[in-house]
């Protein structure tokens, strides 16, 4: 019980709370994780979209406007775009990332999965993602996992896996800090 307090906690956790409830009432709980994957893949891929979503500048109506000419397109759920238009009106876009992060948390725990946020400088392949999808299930005691892959290539190599309140940084770029740290010291 305690867990889950943690993971709806914040204004982000309350929406993604409500729709999870609603999700799961509706059994379209792994619909609705799709799309708003499908929807934070967007974000993502639109620099447009991202000032959209996350520019105060913009007001609830023009907000309103442009993501129901995208969401029209994308062919989402309507547990979903209802979602997306409630929380565009009540003027909380900016926080819909975060909001998908705690609803797929919700998704993982009812399922009894673990939620391994990971980050790569560049896409993986399938390989590679099942070889760290099993690394990642032994250490978490042969718990399914659910991998939220972000690509960022300011980490310019190697990979930063976050399980919980553990995290491993491999990637290049804390690597090449530390040398440059090391480098300072030594003069």
């Amino acid at each position: 019980m305690a867990g889950e307090e943690h993971l709806v906690s914040g204004m982000a956790g309350r929406y993604a709370g409500a729709l999870f409830e609603l999700a799961l009432e509706e059994k379209a709980t792994d619909a609705v994780k799709q799309d708003l994957e499908k929807f934070d893949a967007l974000i993502a891929e639109s620099s447009d979209l991202n000032r959209l979503v996350r520019s105060p500048v913009f007001g609830a109506d023009e907000q309103l406007k442009a993501l129901s000419a995208i969401l029209a397109k994308a062919g989402l759920n309507a547990i979903t775009v209802n979602f997306l238009r409630v929380i565009t009106t009540n003027r909380r876009l900016f926080a819909v990332r975060d909001m998908i992060r705690a609803y797929r948390a919700l998704v993982a725990q009812h399922k009894g999965e673990v939620v391994a946020q990971i980050t790569v400088a560049e896409p993986l392949n399938d390989a590679n993602k099942e070889a760290l999808k099993g690394a990642l299930k032994s250490v978490t005691g042969g718990k399914d996992i659910d991998m939220d892959v972000k690509i960022d290539p300011a980490i310019i190599g190697g990979l930063i896996v976050k399980v919980g309140s553990r995290m491993v940084d491999t990637s290049l770029r804390t690597k090449l800090n530390s040398i440059k740290i090391a480098m300072k010291e030594a003069r």
